[in-house]
């Protein structure tokens, strides 16, 4: 159930249209929002931004990726009335990294800021960090959960603060990333910063800063500012355990100086335990007597129906098939890849009358479904899928 009514919300959507934007030169701060299904954060975040950034010219553009609740409807409200509200409908697209890019590209400051609509982020610090890079000619800001207030403690349960360390850490030392916090969504840059590192940015994952860092040209003077890291009051956390998969895509990536991509890492990844998975089955209907080519058929049947699954809900997180749409992609996915099971057979299973060795023929058979694999869900099974 909504956390407000409609009349409720409606009052609190004219209260704050009837005030004007200051001023009527252009921004000199841009705050790009990424959101989905955050209709009742829209209002208080507004009502936030309005103290904390007075005497500031300012405008506020949320990045909405489709949601079903309405949260672009209260945006537009507000937008007819005050010219510093404006809102970006993303369809057939998913992904806080591609929100973000496409909001700080749209903006019209030579400064942009990118905060969350959950309410967790300080909206009081924008005034602090815009300071820092007028005056001391910073190309960004980052505001850390991590400063000497332990900022983090509170808004964090104990198993996301040890895996957000670990993350933190792996970046340092692999990308040697200077930020105590490259993992924050909560951070200031100069926007030509971002146009510069644009054709290197993934529009996939959700650490759109660390990518950032990763992917300037040039070498960026970054300052910090620490901040309180808030529970959230409105919503659902967008956070899952897919996360953590897309980050190691994206750190790999940016180690081997994006020589394959954030996707085809995670490609990878998933066709590994495939792999494993392929095996497996294969190992143990050989060891129940079953014949090799029926034997080779089930385990690369069962790679295919894991590669899927996995494949939807990491890989292709973005265009992730959902309820009836799952089942047809599954479907189609299976008919595509009949092709390269058939022909994964039939190369195994002549590499296993030539030389009986079960598992050089099962990976035999695996490479040729993969790659067949690969083809089909780039190309057709996720093309346009949501």
């Amino acid at each position: 159930m909504s956390s407000y009514s409609s009349a409720s919300l409606g009052h609190r959507v004219e209260k704050l249209a009837s005030v004007d934007a200051e001023g009527s030169s252009g921004p000199e701060l841009s705050i790009v929002i990424p959101t989905f299904n955050e209709r009742d954060n829209i209002v208080p975040t507004i009502e936030r931004l309005r103290m904390a950034l007075r005497g500031i010219a300012w405008e506020v553009i949320f990045v909405d990726d489709d949601s079903m609740d309405g949260t672009l409807d209260v945006v537009r409200d507000l937008s007819l009335r005050d010219r510093r509200v404006r809102g970006i409908r993303r369809v057939n697209r998913r992904g806080l990294a591609g929100a973000c890019v496409e909001g700080i590209l749209s903006s019209s400051a030579p400064v942009v800021a990118v905060m969350d609509a959950d309410l967790q982020h300080d909206e009081t610090r924008l005034a602090k960090m815009l300071e820092v890079i007028r005056k001391d000619g910073h190309d960004l800001v980052v505001a850390t959960r991590y400063g000497d207030e332990l900022s983090s403690d509170e808004a964090l349960t104990r198993i996301r603060q040890t895996g957000s360390r670990v993350a933190i850490r792996a970046a340092q030392w692999l990308l040697n990333v200077r930020t105590t916090d490259p993992m924050s969504g909560f951070f200031m840059v100069r926007r030509s910063v971002v146009e510069s590192a644009a054709p290197k940015l993934s529009q996939q994952g959700f650490k759109i800063l660390l990518d950032l860092i990763a992917s300037s040209p040039f070498n960026l003077k970054i300052a910090e500012i620490p901040y309180v890291f808030r529970p959230r009051l409105y919503g659902e956390s967008k956070m899952d355990a897919s996360v953590v998969f897309e980050y190691l895509g994206l750190l790999l990536s940016k180690w081997s100086g994006d020589f394959v991509s954030p996707r085809v890492l995670l490609f990878c990844m998933v066709g590994s335990t495939g792999v494993f998975l392929h095996l497996a089955v294969l190992r143990l209907m050989l060891l129940q007597g079953t014949a090799f080519p029926t034997a080779q058929l089930a385990a690369m049947l069962a790679a295919v129906v894991s590669n899927y699954t996995l494949n939807n809900a990491l890989t292709y997180r973005d265009r992730r098939r959902r309820g009836r749409r799952f089942v047809s992609g599954l479907i189609l996915f299976s008919l595509l890849c009949s092709v390269g099971i058939f022909a994964g057979v039939g190369v195994s299973s002549l590499f296993y009358s030539q030389q009986p060795r079960w598992w050089l023929a099962g990976l035999a058979g695996a490479v040729i479904g993969a790659a067949w694999n690969y083809i089909t869900s780039s190309v057709i099974t996720w093309r346009h899928a949501r």
